[in-house]
Formats: structure tokens, C-alpha cells, sequence
């Protein structure tokens, strides 16, 4: 993935932790891994279901987790 796409993903990012770009999108949240030369994306919703994915099954495992541990911290920028 370009740089230049990778600061504007970051750019518009709610959050960002060990290098996945978490933006909420309507109802649900986009999640993107930075770390990988193409874009590996998956959208989930905001109880954590995943709704699509490019990710192999790893980085889907680890987006989750840390979904699971920081959600709360997005949220907080709703109220």
C-alpha cells in the first residue's frame, strides 16, 4: 500500500493500535492493517461481527482481540 494512502487511512482513523487503523463507517467499523504492503481490510460491526474481510485468519484473530480490549475508547468519542 502507497505511503501516501497509508497517512490518509491513518489520517481518518477513530483509532489506531499495533498498527490496524480502526474508522467507524455508519453502523459498523472498517478496520485496516497498515503493517501489510496491500490493503488487508475487514468491516465489522460494533458488537464484532465480522461482516467482510480480505484478512487471512491471523490478523483477523488479533483485529478482533484488540476490538474486543479497546472498543470502549471509540465509543467514548460518541458521547
Amino acid at each position: 500500500m502507497p505511503e501516501d494512502m497509508k497517512k490518509e487511512i491513518a489520517d481518518a482513523a477513530d483509532m489506531i493500535v499495533n498498527g490496524f487503523a480502526f474508522t467507524k463507517t455508519g453502523n459498523n467499523v472498517q478496520i485496516v492493517n497498515l503493517n501489510k504492503k496491500q490493503a488487508h481490510v475487514m468491516i465489522i460491526d460494533r458488537s464484532g461481527k465480522v461482516l467482510e474481510s480480505s484478512m487471512d485468519p491471523i490478523e483477523q484473530t488479533i483485529a478482533l482481540e484488540i476490538w474486543d480490549k479497546d472498543a470502549e475508547f471509540m465509543e467514548e468519542a460518541d458521547a
